[in-house]
Parts: structure tokens; C-alpha cells; sequence
């Protein structure tokens, strides 16, 4: 069969979570309940940061820009599926499909980013505790926060070029509910070798480093923590570090856990993929444990 050149594609199929027509309200229900908690909890985060000084601290400047990109991450995809379940229509347009892909990709990445600067902001109040204002300074914090972005939407960019250069056969069928980059990928019918190795080399690339800047910095807070002869200030300590070792425990499951299901039962890829764009992006997101801690300390 003949490949087709990508720019006479208009439309891919998004196939959902399920067919069945007697699940849909129950699915739409589910996911339109846990957008709405996504996002009027971290903008109340946002706002509840924001209107109080004593919470202008670099902790708190970082966990408003996750805020922000969880609110992002989650309506890169979440309405799309909530529009295509109420049209009960499955299509998505090429420009749609690829513009939907980037922004995925981008505030995924992001979110590691973010998590992987909170992380050393945590080493530095701990390991520093007296020199944590003058390091943590605020133009520091905005250029971490500036980099985290030059990074995500270049990797993101980067990763999108490889998908337009690729021609597509008649199979168009993507088997989420919505356009992930390796199914993209898989679909295509030209050769995939160099877009693979991009993919895989980003992920190693910037998830490796992300994650072994993350193993440092709690080497050394565990490190400082059992140093510590007060068993008040191991706890205080601790309990301003758990949240954030959950929340990237959590994140980074999940994602692994959707990649080697590619590699197993499409059916567990489909539930890896809910649980980690919901899951994470909700009642169990990074903001939200942050929450809990905001309470614990004050």
C-alpha cells in the first residue's frame, strides 16, 4: 500500500476509552468532575498564594507556576474527549491532532521540570537553611522558572518536527482519547527509525537528568535529615518534603507504566493513560499535595 504525504491527511479517529454507548454518560460524568476539580482547585491554590504575603516565598511562587501548568496539562486533552463524547463524534482535524500533541508534550514536560526545581529549592532550605533567602533569590527563581519553559517548548517543538516530516497510510485510528506522541508515530507508514531514536533519546535525555537531579537533591535532604538531633525539626522537615517525594514517586509510575504497556496489552495502556492524566492532574496532583502540606506546616 502507498503511503499518503501527511499534508493530504485532514483527520485522525480518536477510538476513546470505550464503545459501548451506555458507558459514555458515566465516562463523560467522570472525567468533567475531576476537570473541574483540577482546575478551580489549583486556581483557588493560585489565588489563596497570591492574596497572602506570608506565602510569597520561592516554595510558593514554584508551586503557583505548577498550579498553572496543571490547568494547562489537564485541557489539553480533557475537553476535546468531553466535546467528541457529547457530539459522539471521534474525529480530530491534523492541525488539531498535532497542536493538541505539542501542548500534551510541553506541559508534561514541564511538570517534570517544575517538580525537579522544587526538589533543589527543598535541598537548599534544608542542607541551607541560612544562606536558603539569599540563594533562593527571586530573579534565581524566574530564571529557573524561564529555563523550565526554553526547555519544554523547544524538546516539545523538537518532537513535533519529527512527527510532520512522517507520511500516513489509511489506518488513522488512535487508540486513546487523545494524540499521544509514540501512537502518532506508530502510525505512520515511512520509516520511523530517526523519530524514534529523537523520542526515545528526549525522553532518556530529559527525564534521566530531571530524575537524577531529583535522587541528589534527596540524597543529600535525607543526608541532613538524619543529621538532625531534634526529633521536632526531623519532622518539621520531613513533613515539607513528603508531599513532593509522593507527588514524583506518583508522576513518574505512571508515566513509565504507560510506556511499557505499549509493549504489553493496549488495554493497560488505555488505563495507564487515564490514571495518569487524571490522577496526577487532580485530587492526587502535585498542587493538591502541596495543599496538604501548606496545612501541616502552618
Amino acid at each position: 500500500m502507498e503511503p499518503v504525504n501527511i499534508t493530504r491527511v485532514s483527520e485522525f479517529l480518536l477510538l476513546g476509552l470505550s464503545e459501548e454507548p451506555e458507558l459514555q454518560p458515566l465516562i463523560f460524568g467522570l472525567f468533567l468532575s475531576m476537570y473541574l476539580i483540577t482546575v478551580f482547585g489549583n486556581l483557588l491554590i493560585t489565588l489563596a498564594v497570591t492574596s497572602d504575603s506570608q506565602l510569597h516565598t520561592p516554595m510558593y511562587f514554584f508551586l503557583c507556576n505548577l498550579s498553572f501548568v496543571d490547568i494547562c496539562f489537564t485541557s489539553t486533552t480533557i475537553p476535546k474527549m468531553l466535546v467528541n463524547i457529547q457530539t459522539q463524534s471521534k474525529g480530530i482535524t491534523y492541525e488539531g491532532c498535532i497542536t493538541q500533541m505539542y501542548f500534551f508534550t510541553l506541559f508534561a514536560e514541564l511538570d517534570v521540570y517544575l517538580l525537579t526545581v522544587m526538589a533543589y529549592d527543598r535541598f537548599v532550605a534544608i542542607c541551607h537553611p541560612l544562606h536558603y533567602m539569599v540563594i533562593m533569590n527571586p530573579q534565581l527563581c524566574g530564571l529557573l522558572v524561564l529555563l523550565c519553559w526554553i526547555m519544554g517548548v523547544l524538546n516539545s517543538l523538537l518532537l513535533c518536527l519529527m512527527v510532520l516530516r512522517l507520511s500516513f497510510c489509511t489506518d488513522l485510528e488512535i487508540p486513546h482519547f487523545f494524540c499521544e506522541l509514540n501512537q502518532m508515530i506508530q502510525l505512520a507508514c515511512s520509516d520511523t527509525f530517526l523519530s524514534n531514536v529523537v523520542m526515545y533519546f528526549s525522553a532518556v535525555l530529559m527525564g534521566g537528568a530531571s530524575l537524577a537531579g531529583i535522587l541528589y537533591s534527596y540524597s543529600k535532604i535525607v543526608s541532613s535529615i538524619c543529621a538532625m538531633s531534634s526529633s521536632q525539626g526531623k519532622y518539621k522537615a520531613f513533613s515539607t518534603c513528603a508531599s513532593h517525594l509522593s507527588v514524583v514517586s506518583l508522576f513518574y509510575l505512571t508515566s513509565l507504566g504507560v510506556y511499557l504497556a505499549i509493549a504489553l496489552v493496549t488495554v493497560f495502556l488505555s488505563c495507564s493513560s487515564v490514571f495518569y492524566t487524571l490522577i496526577s492532574g487532580s485530587m492526587i496532583s502535585p498542587t493538591l499535595f502541596f495543599l496538604k502540606s501548606v496545612v501541616i506546616i502552618r
